[in-house]
C-alpha cells in the first residue's frame, strides 16, 4: 500500500490557490474551536497545523482539509472540564493524552479495514447525533456571547441561564451579535472572495479596539510563539479506564466526520478515496496533534469544499494550507491576542447552528414516525445525557425496527402448501403432482435471505403443518443464498419433527452456504441420501410415488 497520499506537481497553481484560501478559513475556525474547548487557542492552532499535514500526507482523500471541527470541539470541551475538574494540576495533559490515545484507536481502525464500516449508521441516528451536537455547541457559546465565564457542560449552563442573563456585558454582546449578523447577511458575492468568519474576526477585533477599548472585555490572550512544548501521555490508574472510553468516543466521531466529509469530496472531485487510509492518517495527524499540545480534529466539510472549488485536486493543498498556518502560529501569534472571546464566540455560534440538520428536522415526520421519533430521542440523549449513549441506543432502535421491517418481508416468503395455488409459483406438472398426492405431500417453500427474524415464520409454518395430515414433506431452498443460525434451528425443528413422526422428508436446493450450515447441523444425516435433490419437480415425482406405495429409484446429487 503507498504510504503516503497522491501527490503530484501537475495541478501546482491549484492546490496552491487551494490550500491559502483554505489557510484563510481556517484561522478563525482553529481559534474559535481552540477556546471553545477550554485548552486555548494555541491549542486549536495547533490542532489545524498538525492534523491537517497529518491527514494530507498519510490520509487516502488527496481534497480533504483536516483540522478542529464542531463536533470533535464539542467532545474536548467535555473531555477537558472532567479532567481538568477531578485533576486540577494534570488534567489538560490528561485531556491531550485521550487525544493521542484517540489517534491511535483511528490507526487501528485503518489497519482493520474498518473505514467502510464507519458511515453503516442510519441516516436517523446520524442526524440526531450532529443536531444534537450542534445544540450543545449552541448552549456553550452562550456564557461567552454574554460576555462571562462558561460553567462546566451544557446541562450546568442551561442552569444558570438566569444568572447569566442577569449579569450580560452589553459591549461583548454587541460583538457577539456583530459577528453572527457579518457571517448571516455578508453578501455571497464577497464570500466567494474572503470567507465571512475572518471579516467577522478582523472587524470585531478592530471594533472592539476602537470603540470599546476601555471596557472589560474577556480576550484570547498570549499565545505562546515558536514550537509547541511535547506533551508526554499522563494518566492515572483509576481515570485510565474513562480516559480510554473517551478516546474511542472521540475516535468514532472523527471517523464519521472525516469518512462523511471524504464522500462530499468524492462526489465533487469524481473521484473514490482509499477509508482505511484516510483513518490511518487521521489517526497520525490527532497523535502529533495530542502529542504536541493540540485539540482534536477531522474532515472538515467546508474547508473541503472551498479547497477543491479553488482547484485543489491533491495533497498538496493540505500541505499548503498546513504550512501556512505553522508560520502564523510561529511569528504571527501575538497579533492574534487583542481578538475579544465574544467574537469568537459568535463564530461558534454560527458553527453550532450549521450543524443542526434543519432540512431533515422539518420533513422527518413526514418521511416516517418512527424515523423522526429515533431521531428525536438521540438529540435529547445527546443534548442531556451522554454522546455514546446517544448513538449507541439510536443505532440500537433503528436496527431492530429495520430488522423487524425485513424480517416480515422474509416472512412473507415462508409458504407451505399441500395443493396447486398461487402462493408458489410452479409449472404445470408440479401442480399436477401436488394435485395428484391429494394433501398427502407438502411443499415448504422458503425463499430469499433467512435471517434471524424468520425463525419465528418458519416456527409458526411448522405448527400450522401439524394440523394437515401429510405422509411426505419437500424443503424448498433453491430461492435461499443465506441460511441463518437461528433459521437453521428452526427448519431443523422441522425436518426432526417430521422424522420422528415417520414422514419422508425431502430437500430441495441445498447449495453452497445453506448446505454446509444443514451438514454442520447434523440435519443432512437425518433423511436418505436420494432424498437430497437439487430439482424440485424431482422430489415431488418421488414423494407421490411414496405416499401412493409406488416406490421407484430415485436420482440424487
Amino acid at each position: 500500500m503507498q504510504i503516503t497520499n497522491r501527490i503530484h506537481f501537475r495541478n501546482l497553481r491549484g492546490d496552491f490557490l487551494g490550500g491559502i484560501v483554505a489557510a484563510i478559513i481556517a484561522l478563525p475556525m482553529a481559534l474559535t474551536f481552540g477556546v471553545a474547548s477550554g485548552a486555548g487557542a494555541a491549542a486549536g492552532l495547533w490542532g489545524a497545523v498538525l492534523v491537517g499535514f497529518f491527514a494530507a500526507l498519510f490520509g487516502g482523500t488527496p481534497t480533504l482539509i483536516s483540522e478542529p471541527t464542531g463536533p470533535m470541539t464539542v467532545i474536548m470541551t467535555a473531555v477537558i472540564a472532567n479532567l481538568t475538574a477531578s485533576y486540577p494540576e494534570n488534567g489538560l495533559a490528561m485531556a491531550f493524552t485521550v487525544v493521542m490515545l484517540a489517534g491511535i484507536f483511528q490507526i487501528l481502525f485503518g489497519v482493520l479495514r474498518l473505514g467502510k464500516y464507519i458511515t453503516l449508521m442510519p441516516y436517523t441516528v446520524i442526524s440526531g447525533f450532529m443536531s444534537g451536537i450542534g445544540i450543545i455547541l449552541i448552549i456553550l457559546q452562550i456564557p461567552p456571547f454574554l460576555g462571562q465565564e462558561r460553567p462546566d457542560g451544557a446541562f450546568e449552563t442551561i442552569l444558570t441561564l438566569p444568572e447569566l442573563l442577569g449579569n450580560i456585558n452589553p459591549a461583548a454582546t454587541i460583538l457577539a451579535a456583530l459577528t453572527v449578523a457579518i457571517i448571516v447577511f455578508m453578501p455571497v458575492g464577497w464570500k466567494r472572495i474572503i470567507p465571512g468568519q475572518l471579516v467577522a474576526l478582523v472587524l470585531g477585533t478592530v471594533i472592539s479596539l476602537i470603540f470599546f477599548s476601555g471596557v472589560n472585555l474577556r480576550r484570547i490572550g498570549e499565545i505562546p510563539m515558536g514550537l509547541p512544548e511535547l506533551q508526554m501521555p499522563t494518566f492515572s490508574a483509576e481515570q485510565l479506564q474513562m480516559m480510554l472510553v473517551e478516546a474511542l468516543i472521540l475516535a468514532t466521531l472523527g471517523c464519521i466526520d472525516a469518512m462523511l466529509t471524504s464522500l462530499v469530496a468524492d462526489s465533487l472531485t469524481r473521484s473514490e478515496h482509499n477509508s482505511n487510509k484516510e483513518l490511518i492518517g487521521q489517526g497520525i495527524g490527532n497523535f502529533a496533534s495530542g502529542l504536541c499540545g493540540g485539540i482534536a480534529g477531522a474532515g472538515a466539510t467546508m474547508g473541503t469544499v472551498v479547497n477543491i472549488q479553488t482547484g485543489g485536486r491533491t495533497a498538496l493543498s493540505g500541505l499548503t494550507r498546513a504550512l501556512i498556518l505553522f508560520v502564523i502560529v510561529i511569528w504571527a501569534a501575538p497579533l492574534l491576542q487583542s481578538i475579544p472571546l465574544a467574537v469568537l464566540a459568535g463564530i461558534a455560534l454560527k458553527v453550532g447552528i450549521d450543524i443542526i440538520d434543519w432540512e431533515f428536522l422539518k420533513r422527518a415526520h413526514q418521511v416516517s414516525v418512527k424515523a423522526a421519533l429515533i431521531m428525536y430521542g438521540v438529540i435529547a440523549l445527546t443534548v442531556f445525557v451522554d454522546l455514546m449513549v446517544a448513538v449507541g441506543v439510536g443505532v440500537f432502535v433503528a436496527n431492530i425496527l429495520t430488522i423487524e421491517r425485513l424480517s416480515n418481508l422474509r416472512a412473507e416468503k415462508v409458504k407451505a402448501v399441500s395443493n396447486a395455488d398461487d402462493e408458489i409459483m410452479m409449472d404445470d406438472q408440479e401442480k399436477q403432482l401436488l394435485d395428484r398426492a391429494n394433501g398427502r405431500v407438502l411443499l415448504f417453500y422458503l425463499s430469499g435471505p433467512m435471517i434471524f427474524g424468520v425463525s419465528n415464520a418458519i416456527a409458526r409454518q411448522r405448527k400450522a403443518m401439524e394440523d394437515q395430515d401429510h405422509n411426505a414433506l419437500i424443503l424448498d431452498l433453491r430461492d435461499v443464498p443465506h441460511l441463518g443460525v437461528s433459521s437453521s434451528l428452526a427448519v431443523e425443528n422441522a425436518i426432526r419433527e417430521a422424522v420422528d413422526k415417520g414422514r419422508h422428508v425431502f430437500i430441495v436446493g441445498a447449495a453452497d452456504q445453506s448446505k454446509q450450515r444443514l451438514e454442520n447441523l447434523g440435519i443432512l444425516s437425518l433423511i436418505p441420501p436420494q432424498h437430497l435433490l437439487m430439482d424440485r419437480q424431482e422430489a415431488l415425482r418421488q414423494a407421490v410415488t411414496l405416499v401412493e406405495g409406488k416406490e421407484q429409484p430415485a436420482k440424487s446429487i
